[in-house]
Formats: structure tokens, C-alpha cells, sequence
């Protein structure tokens, strides 16, 4: 059911009226809060993450992602060179594809092209610019739902997704995602909030970074995966032993495999801990653009290229275009799955 079709929005009083589209279609956000104080706050405008509130030890509150204040913003971001893509679900496919395009089934698909010939993210409109469904909602959950249609940005197959956001009481955001798909496809979703947990009017650079991967991906000069990999002994991004954030890194690092937690993020300032799990094979690491240096963001602040770092969980860029990265095929009659979980903690 579309939330706008509620007759009694009042019920749901983690639910309000945010804003509008430009086709006047309601746009709405909505508050999970669990038993600590944490509070994340959320719109059905691509199913976005517009706020992540975490209480200090001394009580005092945190947000620790970007975002904006009205959904305005939001629409007007996806029109700057590189759209920041703010707290939003990304799809159908996370990362480049070469060309933007692809060929299943023996057919070859001609993607919608957005980023210097290639396809990036979904395309020019990607599913953070689609007003999704509300399907479940209480206090500590909400349930997004979108149909892709076929063709859309050229993908073959009508897509139903469900992205389900938890926060639990153990201060965790848990992120499900299935979809359905009535030809077979490709897929690949992933979050792409910005974290900083010294607070969103802060930069990132003094803060540390762990990613449990020994590889990452090798890339040429278009960020396109050359099918290789980069062995990360001695390299300045290994990140096995915590260091402090690059000023600058947009690389997808291949997680090993059965680990307790891919990635975590540590503010020694603010003593908190942000720790990513995930069962999916990389996380891409992205710190250093889409700011401009004049970016208005919440509370008048003014966002910057080392604001925040984004903690990507998802399947290989480009994986349809090569053998034996993991398969990011989603066949007629399969379910798509997904699960990532950001958990916060205050460190001592």
C-alpha cells in the first residue's frame, strides 16, 4: 500500500509529511527510535537515510550522517555534475558498469549512460530518485517497497524490491533487501550514506578505518575494473591494522570471506565505534568528491569533500562483464537477498 493512501497519517506518529515532489506527490519521512535515545530518521524518497542520532555517554546526541533538511534538496542534488547521492538506495546496479553495457542470456543490453560513458549507480534516474512504497511501519521499523519496470534505465525485467530498515536495541541499523524479477537480470544494491561520527559539521581525516580484505579491486583511470586485483600487503590502503581516513579513496575492497565484521569506523574524539557487517563480497570505501566545497547541507552547514565516508556493501562493480567476479545475475523465479548491518558503540 502507498502511505499517501493512509487516510489516517495520525496513527503513525513517526510518520510526517516532509515534502513534495514536483508532481505534487507526497514525500514523507519517518523516526525509528529504540530504547538508548538513538533516533534515525528516514524518507520514502529513495529510501534515504536523512539522519542517524547517537547519544553520547554523557547523553549529548550525534548525527552522524549527511544529508539535507526538506526533500527539495534531496531532488535538487541529483542535478549537480556528480550527484552526492546522499543516504540513498542505490540501484538496479551499484558501481560502474564498463559502457554501460552488458549481455545476458546471450542478448546485449545498451544501458542508459551517466557517467563519462559508462553507467554509474542505476543510470540518470536510479532508484534514490523514486518515491517508494511503504509496505510495514512501526517504531523501530520501516519497509520500502519499489517496482522497477522493464526496460527501466534499460535493465530487462520488472523488478520488485523490499528494503526493510531496523533499528535495534542493541544500537544496530539492519538493512534487508530482496527483490523479485519477472526476466532474468542483474542486480546490485548497496547504502551510500556518508558517515562521520564527530558529527556531520566535521571532517573525517582524524578518524580511524579498519576493512577486514587483504585484495581490492584494480581499476583503470575511468574507476572501471580491469579484472585484476591489487594484493594490499604494503599498501597505503590496507587498512587490516586501523589508520586514519585518506583525504581522498574511491576503491571496493574484497572482503574475507567468514569474518566477524567487514569494516569499522573510530572516532577517538567523540569515543564511538561504528562497525559494518555484511554478506556481501566488497565493501567500496568512497571519500573525496560530490561536495564541491559549498554544498549546503542540514543546519546550514557546509559540506566539504572529506565530510564523511561511505561504507558501500555490495557486489563487484562491472561484475556482469566479467566471468568470475561473483554473479550478480538474478534469475525469474529467485529472490535477490541482502543483509548489512551498521551497529554503534560508545568506547571507553
Amino acid at each position: 500500500m502507498k502511505l499517501k493512501h493512509i487516510s489516517h497519517l495520525q496513527e503513525y506518529s513517526n510518520c510526517k509529511l516532509f515534502g513534495l515532489a514536483p508532481d505534487n506527490e507526497e514525500i514523507y519521512c519517518f523516526e525509528l527510535t529504540n530504547k538508548n535515545g538513538m533516533k534515525v530518521q528516514l524518507t520514502n524518497y529513495g529510501a534515504t537515510v536523512t539522519s542517524i542520532q547517537i547519544p553520547a555517554l554523557d547523553g549529548k546526541m550525534t548525527d552522524v550522517v549527511l544529508g539535507f533538511d526538506n526533500p527539495d534538496a534531496y531532488i535538487a542534488s541529483y542535478n549537480l555534475p556528480n550527484a552526492p547521492y546522499f543516504g540513498t538506495t542505490v540501484g538496479r546496479y551499484a558501481g560502474r558498469i564498463n559502457k554501460g553495457r552488458f549481455t545476458l542470456n546471450d542478448k546485449t543490453f545498451e544501458l542508459v549512460e551517466n557517467n563519462n560513458g559508462n553507467a554509474l549507480h542505476g543510470g540518470k534516474i536510479g532508484f534514490g530518485q523514486k518515491i517508494w512504497d511503504v509496505t510495514d511501519l512501526n517504531g523501530q521499523l520501516v519497509t520500502f517497497h519499489l517496482i522497477s519496470e522493464n526496460l527501466d534505465e534499460n535493465y530487462p525485467g520488472q523488478l520488485h524490491v523490499f528494503l526493510t530498515y531496523t533499528l535495534t536495541e542493541e544500537n544496530e541499523l539492519k538493512l534487508e533487501y530482496k527483490a523479485t524479477t519477472t526476466e532474468d537480470t542483474v542486480i546490485n544494491l548497496t547504502h551510500h550514506s556518508y558517515f562521520n561520527l564527530n558529527g556531520h559539521d566535521a571532517d573525517v581525516l582524524d578518524q580511524e578505518i579498519f576493512i577486514d580484505a587483504d585484495k581490492m579491486l584494480e581499476t583503470n583511470n575511468e574507476s572501471i575494473p580491469t579484472g585484476k586485483f591489487t594484493v594490499l600487503d604494503g599498501h597505503d590502503f590496507d587498512f587490516r591494522t586501523a589508520k586514519n581516513c585518506p583525504a581522498s579513496i574511491d576503491n571496493s575492497f574484497v572482503i574475507n570471506t567468514d569474518v566477524a565484521i567487514a569494516a569499522h569506523l573510530l572516532s577517538p574524539k567523540n569515543n564511538l565505534k561504528m562497525s559494518v557487517y555484511t554478506d556481501q563480497p566488497s565493501v567500496h570505501i568512497y571519500v573525496g568528491g560530490n561536495c564541491f566545497d559549498v554544498l549546503k547541507g542540514k543546519e546550514n552547514v557546509n559540506y566539504t569533500p572529506i565530510s564523511g565516508i561511505c561504507f558501500e556493501t555490495q557486489n563487484f562493480p562491472d561484475a556482469p562483464n566479467h566471468d568470475h567476479f561473483p554473479s550478480s545475475v538474478l534469475k525469474k523465479g529467485d529472490e535477490y537477498q541482502q543483509t548489512t548491518i551498521y551497529k554503534f558503540e560508545n568506547i571507553n
